[in-house]
């Protein structure tokens, strides 16, 4: 309670200025206090934060402040204590005006998370404005004439407070001939009047002078006073009379100019001029409604000239006088009531604040966006505002006060599919025809790490030439974040694991950002021919998510290895043969053999051996077989020939450049009868040696065959797959391995790739088969004689099934039967021409041998050849 003395005044004035009511309203979470105006600077008006459960300590981390739609100085929030208290000068009439109720509302806003309070302060009213007349002196002229009982209407003095504060009673003072009538009608309008209480006398007393004083119902009381000056005037004896002392029109705002509203009407009994009546305003009409309506003076017409506006002014009390033109002039009064109805001419306004932007993909539903606040200055349904949102969008409207809503999410958010809302609000009257206004609100969607790099295959495969240089670049991997900034930033790892005795990491390196995979040294086939391994990629993201792709690593081989020659047996050296032969050897016996191995794969580890001629050219008796190094006489030996034979034999293989090892043969032609223990000892132990090997190659004959047949077997099963399935433009397939076979009659070399997928943009992948058989060494052969060779005896499987993808080319040519014949021709040697077989695409070497062609199907079926089947398609 605070209490003030006002200067000039003995009693004791009390001031509500401190006193405050709390309390929730039902359902609306609202805060309600009150504070009497005029209170000072820091008045304590409610422990708000208190109220609104809101920590003290939290006020300044989550950005409390305090909005109000009306002067926001007025009352301010301190965040040490978390007081209300009145900050500025709080003048009720000024902040409401004639209103009965006065409150200023409060918006609380506090951040992390966004909450809005809405509080309600009324403004309580206290008597500190005393009533005020219009005027301070009124001059009145009256007739002495004038009946007594006749009453002299007033303007009455008004007291801008409201309630107990406003409510007036007027006082006279002492005199013989006015008395005060006040009256209330059913307006709650008081009508002041002055009646007359005995004729006057202009003679006696030609001016009175009457002082009104008007004191409010206030504690304490306030008063004002006005001077009446009234002059008594002389003869006229009949006034003009309105029809009606009050006039009630009911006009709608935005009437055009010239509207009319009502016409007043009098009558006065007297005649001549005295009768003639003139219609004015009263003096006291205020400006306003000057400026709003204009009066015909003759006529009594009230038509609009001016703007009305529902909104400013609701209700218009205009005094009409009605004056003849006697002498003295007499007057009546009457009271036009004019009531402005509204229309819909007011557009709803949209306030959209508080924008909690922008929004994370993750966040809850029920998380509030924004707080948008609606009002229309229309009233009744013309101010009812609903509020409605663009349809299919993860959001809605939720009405937290009268006309304030909250934009909160109404499902799961996804950046990756929609990363940007326009969100239009729109706001509907309820007027006929209703208007609108619309306000758009970007809602922007921020990324969270919720997408893993994602590799385009699961798996890669790669093909990499051995001896490679150390750094070579081999294979880039690359995936794709679907996120959006640091979460789609992607980094390279690789999974490191143990390549045998080594880490995986001394083999290869993939570079972090590029995604480059790196051979740090050269690579050997015959070491490693398969590298498989992991790479790992891991976005930037807090936490961060990867995902791995295999790579296959396929070492493919070159000829960086020359043949090796065997160790003969007990004698000699690894490159040297020595063997003791028989003079009474005949031609073809085989008295040597030559082994050798090749530690590539494929063409580069197929072997061919050959015979370099002696020194001075001349021709030697002895031969080599080209794939199987076996040394054989051309013809009898004879006491012509050296008995030492030194022989050189070439062991080359079939690779880019060729490489190459020499052999030495060194053979002693002994005659049958000398040495029988050492020639029996010899052919012992060529005869111990030529059972080793030919076990040796029946076990490499076994190997392969098996090995070839479970190839065929998985071609086959594939061939059938892919005949089955649809044919796909551009799709990754496997490649078909690529197998050479060499004669299992002297050394054998065998290569098989690995089927491998293969992706290539440019159509379906290509097949190379190849299967070689060995030459027989040149020498004469009889002229009677017909040699029957089969397939068999050149290493070929026994049934072999070759599978062709569609659209490749094939040609396949056989010989089934070579006979040799003699043929007289001068300056040519009779060759063996060996059986071939070969199947390869575009151009096969047609012209290089003689062949017997047969096929069963031109275009795709199947070919043979002895006991050998071929099937194939042809490329249309």
């Amino acid at each position: 309670m605070v209490l003030s003395w006002r200067e000039g005044q003995g009693d004791c004035r009390l001031l509500l200025s401190v006193m405050f009511l709390l309390f929730w309203e039902a359902g609306s979470g609202q805060v309600h206090y009150w504070v009497s105006e005029e209170a000072k600077h820091g008045t304590f008006v409610g422990r708000i934060t208190q109220d609104l459960g809101l920590e003290l300590e939290e006020l300044v981390p989550r950005l409390f402040r305090v909005a109000s739609k009306d002067r926001g100085d007025l009352l301010e929030v301190n965040l040490q204590n978390g007081i209300l208290f009145v900050n500025s000068r709080i003048d009720r009439e000024e902040l409401c005006g004639p209103r009965a109720e006065c409150s200023i509302h409060l918006e609380v806003i506090v951040d992390r998370p966004l909450q809005v309070f809405h509080v309600e302060v009324e403004v309580k009213d206290i008597n500190d404005n005393p009533p005020v007349f219009p005027m301070a002196v009124k001059n009145l002229f009256i007739y002495e004439s004038r009946q007594p009982g006749s009453r002299i209407p007033l303007e009455g003095a008004s007291d801008v407070d409201i309630g107990a504060n406003s409510l007036l009673t007027y006082r006279l003072n002492s005199n013989e001939y006015f008395t005060l009538d006040v009256k209330r009608n059913d307006e709650e309008i008081k009508s002041l009047g002055l009646v007359l209480k005995k004729l006057l006398n202009r003679e006696d007393t030609p001016e009175h002078h009457l002082l009104i004083t008007a004191v409010d119902g206030g504690k304490p009381e306030l008063s004002g006073t006005t001077q009446l000056k009234i002059t008594v005037l002389d003869v006229n004896d009949n006034a003009p009379e309105f029809e009606s002392t009050i006039y009630k029109v009911k006009l709608f705002e935005n009437a055009p100019n010239g509207t009319l509203v009502v016409t007043v009407n009098a009558s006065d009994s007297d005649e001549g001029i005295n009768k003639d009546i003139v219609y004015s305003f009263n003096t006291d009409t205020s400006a306003d409604t000057l400026s709003k309506f204009h009066l015909d003076p003759v006529n009594g017409y009230i038509i609009v000239k001016g703007d009305i506006d529902f909104e400013l002014t609701k209700l218009y009390e205009i005094q009409v006088e009605a004056t003849d033109k006697g002498t003295p002039p007499m007057a009546d009064h009457c009271t036009v009531l004019v009531e402005i109805l509204d229309t819909n001419d007011n557009v709803p306004e949209l306030v959209i604040k508080s924008l909690s932007l922008p929004i994370l993909e993750d966040a809850p539903v029920g998380t509030v966006i924004a707080l948008i606040s609606v009002s229309d200055l229309d009233s009744g349904a013309n101010g009812q505002v609903t509020c409605t949102l663009t349809h299919h969008v993860p959001f809605k409207l939720q009405s937290t006060f009268k006309n304030y809503y909250s934009l909160v999410l109404d499902s799961v958010l996804d950046r990756e599919s929609v990363a940007n809302y326009e969100v239009v609000v729109t706001a509907r009257d309820g007027g006929s025809p209703s208007l609108s206004a619309t306000a758009s609100v970007s809602v922007e969607v921020a990324d969270v790490n919720d997408n893993a790099p994602a590799f385009a295959q699961a798996e890669y495969t790669v093909f990499v030439k051995e001896n490679n240089p150390p750094g070579c670049h081999i294979f880039t991997v690359s995936a794709r974040d679907a996120d959006a900034q640091e979460n789609a930033l992607v980094s390279y790892s690789l999974v490191e694991r143990r390549v045998g005795e080594r880490a995986l990491s001394s083999y290869v390196s993939v570079h972090a950002e590029s995604g480059k995979v790196y051979a740090l040294q050269p690579l050997d086939h015959e070491e490693l021919d398969l590298l498989q391994f992991q790479v790992s990629a891991r976005d930037a993201g807090v936490p961060p998510l990867g995902s791995n792709v295999t790579l296959q690593v396929f070492v493919l081989d070159e000829n960086d290895n020359a043949p090796a020659l065997l160790p003969p047996g007990r004698g000699g050296g690894p490159s040297a043969v020595s063997q003791v032969v028989a003079r009474s050897v005949g031609a073809g016996h085989v008295v040597a053999k030559v082994r050798a191995v090749d530690a590539d794969s494929g063409y580069n580890a197929w072997l061919s051996y050959e015979l370099q001629l002696a020194a001075g050219g001349a021709s030697s008796p002895f031969r080599v077989g080209l794939y199987t190094g076996e040394i054989s006489t051309t013809r009898a030996l004879d006491e012509a020939d050296t008995p030492r034979q030194r022989l050189l034999v070439l062991v080359k293989d079939h690779g880019e450049p060729v490489l190459t090892a020499t052999a030495t043969v060194l053979l002693s032609l002994e005659d049958s009868g000398q040495a029988p223990k050492t020639s029996s000892r010899a052919l012992s132990g060529a005869a111990g040696a030529e059972t080793a090997l030919v076990d040796v190659n029946v076990y490499l004959i076994i190997a392969i065959c098996a090995v070839s047949s479970l190839l065929v077997l998985t071609l086959l099963l594939y061939t059938a797959l892919r005949c089955s399935a649809p044919p796909r433009e551009g799709a990754c397939g496997p490649v078909k391995p690529r197998l050479v076979c060499s004669s299992a009659v002297g050394s054998w070399s065998y290569s098989q790739e690995r089927r491998q997928k293969v992706c290539s943009g440019e159509g379906p992948p290509k097949t190379d088969l190849m299967a070689f058989s060995p030459s027989l060494p040149p020498g004469p052969i009889s002229g009677d004689r017909e040699e029957q060779l089969s397939s068999s005896q050149y290493g070929f499987p026994e049934s072999v099934t070759y599978g062709f993808e569609p659209h490749d080319v094939a040609l396949c040519h056989k010989i089934d039967t070579i006979k040799q014949k003699k043929k007289k021709k001068k300056g040519r040697r009779k060759k063996e021409i060996p059986p071939v077989l070969m199947v390869k695409k575009l151009h096969p070497p047609l012209k290089k041998w003689r062949r017997q062609w047969h096929w069963t199907e031109r275009s795709g079926g199947s070919a043979s050849f002895g006991n050998k089947t071929l099937f194939m398609r042809t490329k249309h």
